[in-house]
């Protein structure tokens, strides 16, 4: 492949790239999964990639750490305390430090500004590893799970996303299936969908793109013979908890679960979930959430989330590759 369309180039958001561009990262992660240790090509010795991370994370972090490791690059990571940015020294200055010592910047947080302000005055190529906006590396690994599940084409394909539709995952989702012209739809009570600014760009990229894009409070119309049901944690990182019981009372009929998967229609179905996720009391912010609300679980059942339609391992899985081969497309 020729991905001079890459080469040092950063990677904020879906909607600055078309469909041809996208899809090339995706059949290079498939080919850099499909290697053996023993067949693997180091494209990236030597560079050296530093992950600004203001946000906690667990995928994220591990693909982007593994996947340099599998390619021969150096990572530093820099924590929600490990550095000065935004505090006492600004996002500007800071961008022109790594600049000078490192080959690309992963960036995790909360401001789409403060990534877009590391890629224009660090020289090299930046990722959003999430912002409160977006959350592109996510979209390319959920293209690539989807592809791997079904044999028919893109277009073809329809999926739908399940809670709150303003969230970075869903509105990556919806820019992403817009441009691959698939079949995209959102599912939330009014009060939680996209904008009107991104719903209106996902309509726009769709009558280019050949794409369908639903955005719908009514689970009947909005599921109704989905190839993938997506759900996402009903509060992102970041918002006061406080909220937690206004979305509860909002989203509990959105909750993913057997009554609501009727409504797909048919049993081919496949359940995806960025995670982590809230799908029983086994951890201590779902223990916290089940004592005040009375629920076992809340985006998605138990019961969907480890049945065997569900897919979420893979997806994490497939972060790996897909940050495998945007760092190699970029910096290779």
């Amino acid at each position: 492949m020729d991905f001079q369309r890459w080469k040092g180039k950063s990677y904020l958001a879906e909607k600055d790239f078309d469909a041809t561009s996208l899809l090339e990262i995706v059949d290079l992660a498939k080919s850099l999964r499909a290697k053996t240790s023993s067949e693997r090509t180091k494209h990236l010795e030597g560079k050296r990639i530093a992950l600004v991370f203001e946000k906690d994370s667990t995928r994220t972090r591990c693909a982007f750490e593994v996947a340099a490791y599998r390619q021969g690059a150096l990572t530093t990571y820099l924590g929600p305390t490990g550095s000065h940015l935004g505090r006492e020294e600004s996002v500007a200055d800071t961008a022109k430090v790594l600049g000078r010592m490192y080959d690309a910047i992963a960036y995790r947080g909360f401001a789409q500004e403060t990534v877009e302000t590391l890629a224009q005055h660090s020289g090299m190529p930046v990722y959003n590893a999430l912002t409160d906006q977006w959350h592109p590396t996510q979209s390319l690994a959920d293209v690539m799970t989807m592809t791997d599940h079904v044999t028919k084409a893109l277009s073809e394909i329809s999926f739908c996303f399940v809670g709150d539709g303003r969230n970075n995952v869903a509105r990556s989702l919806l820019i992403t299936g817009a441009l691959l012209g698939m079949d995209v739809r959102i599912c939330s009570p009014s009060a939680l969908w996209p904008d009107s600014k991104t719903v209106a760009q996902a309509e726009e990229f769709a009558r280019s793109c050949g794409a369908r894009v639903l955005v719908s409070d009514n689970p009947e119309e909005a599921l109704l013979g989905v190839d993938f049901i997506y759900s996402d944690v009903w509060l992102s990182m970041g918002e006061p908890k406080e909220l937690m019981h206004s979305r509860v009372e909002m989203l509990a009929p959105y909750q993913v679960n057997k009554e609501l998967l009727e409504l797909v229609g048919h049993g081919n179905w496949r359940f995806m979930h960025c995670l982590p996720a809230l799908h029983d009391r086994s951890t201590e912010a779902g223990s916290e959430l089940g004592r005040l609300y009375g629920d076992s679980a809340f985006e998605v059942t138990d019961e969907i989330f480890n049945s065997e339609r569900s897919i979420v391992f893979e997806q994490a899985e497939n972060r790996l590759y897909t940050i495998e081969a945007l760092m190699v497309a970029t910096l290779s």
